[in-house]
């Protein structure tokens, strides 16, 4: 198989627009796995750069794009009809395809020969790694007759099908054990996990107690007085609890509190405690706000997301904490407010978690020996879950790793 280089089978072309302010444009994008798409559309006078230039399918209906800065990792492809007209700046160069065919120079951009001599290439400047297309355009590349493109082409098709039904079988897998660990979590607090055990305390003693330690916290103002939740009817109860159990509403055994504004700009980012947004932690602080384990939950924008603290720490005023409580097995709190789906209650552009409406949600509370063994059993679970989850990436890695060798053995210059 002989080889020829870039500049023989693409030409460039620049068809320079001026934007103007008043006329609303469309935009591209070029994903790391080269699918370029329309990114949308911006009016004039919000672009920046005015100096742009045009893709034009009509007149060059195979066109090759990169991004200069994006080459290097995958950021290479041919327009689908959907860009035509689309503008684009100089750092996203046009060729047209000549003398080649479109979809062989295609397979071939994503071949592992491919990116090994692009990542040899230097780059222009020093800032942020880019690559001219003058360098590009010297690399070499198998240039087989067009009868062995088409083989080649097709071998790579029937083998992309197979490695397409294995991507979806992996993504079906992903679902279903995201299901699996909803559904384990669901027959837990249902009660229908574990069995129970009569000689355990009922929870509507336990429920005593922990509302005797919330007035005890209350007296010493060290927590805030809510006002008080309505009963829970007949209609609300969703399924028939287990002996022993009680209905309550999350109110009634959580005291969700927030910080009082501190922001990631006002972290210490070398100080001692770790400071939770909504979705995780965002820096460190010298002070710290909560003195126990807690959970946090997100309030504002990652709304509902679950994070545990396992060390004295601070919150955002864009999440909420909860203490642990002597009361309530801490795990078992975390499996309970995972089970409830907290982020399906987000509000709102950015979403927000109400505190009231999350307080009323109904639950079932079980007794304290009970909540620990629901904890073994739902741990053993989903460490199983895990060795699952494990198995399906290594065979989505196995199958990525098979596309790379075809594609290096249908490129393979002898």
């Amino acid at each position: 198989m002989s080889k020829i280089k870039l500049q023989n089978v693409l030409k460039q072309y620049k068809e320079t627009h001026w934007v103007k302010p008043d006329v609303t444009y469309k935009q591209v994008t070029i994903s790391q796995t080269g699918k370029v798409s329309f990114r949308g559309e911006k009016k004039g006078i919000k672009i920046g750069r005015k100096r742009q230039f045009k893709i034009n399918l009509k007149e060059h209906p195979n066109t090759l794009i990169f991004i200069r800065q994006g080459v290097y990792k995958g950021g290479i492809g041919i327009c689908p009809p959907e860009v035509d007209g689309c503008i684009v700046t100089e750092n996203m160069p046009m060729f047209e395809i000549h003398d080649i065919e479109s979809e062989y120079l295609l397979n071939y951009l994503k071949s592992p020969q491919f990116r090994n001599d692009v990542n040899k290439l230097v780059p222009i400047g020093t800032a942020q790694k880019a690559l001219h297309e003058d360098k590009l355009l010297e690399l070499e590349i198998p240039y087989p007759k067009k009868s062995e493109q088409d083989k080649i082409i097709n071998k790579l098709k029937s083998i992309m099908d197979i490695n397409l039904n294995l991507s979806n079988n992996t993504t079906n897998n992903f679902s279903l054990i995201f299901k699996l660990r909803q559904s384990i979590l669901s027959e837990a607090v249902q009660g229908k996990l574990v069995p129970q055990d009569k000689n355990d305390e009922p929870a509507s003693e336990l429920l005593k107690k922990i509302k005797a330690e919330k007035e005890k916290l209350i007296k010493e103002k060290k927590i805030k007085g809510e006002k008080p939740l309505p009963p829970i009817t007949e209609g609300e109860k969703p399924y028939e609890l287990p002996n022993g159990w009680k209905w309550v509403r999350l109110g009634d055994i959580v005291q969700m509190i927030y910080g009082d504004g501190l922001t990631k700009d006002e972290c210490i980012l070398n100080g001692k405690y770790p400071v939770y947004g909504s979705n995780g932690i965002v820096g460190y602080y010298n002070e710290y706000l909560i003195d126990k384990r807690a959970i946090i939950i997100g309030r504002k924008g990652s709304s509902g997301a679950l994070n545990i603290s396992e060390l004295p720490s601070w919150t955002t005023d864009v999440a909420y904490y909860v203490e642990e409580s002597k009361n309530l097995d801490f795990k078992f709190l975390y499996y309970l407010l995972k089970s409830l789906k907290l982020e399906e209650m987000g509000k709102g552009i950015k979403p927000g978690l109400n505190r009231n409406e999350t307080y009323a949600r109904i639950l079932g509370l079980p007794p304290i020996s009970e909540q620990i063994r629901i904890v073994q059993k739902v741990d053993q679970l989903m460490q199983l879950c895990d060795q699952l989850e494990s198995q399906v990436k290594n065979n989505q890695k196995n199958s990525e790793a098979l596309m790379n060798a075809v594609l290096r053995e249908a490129f393979e210059v002898e």
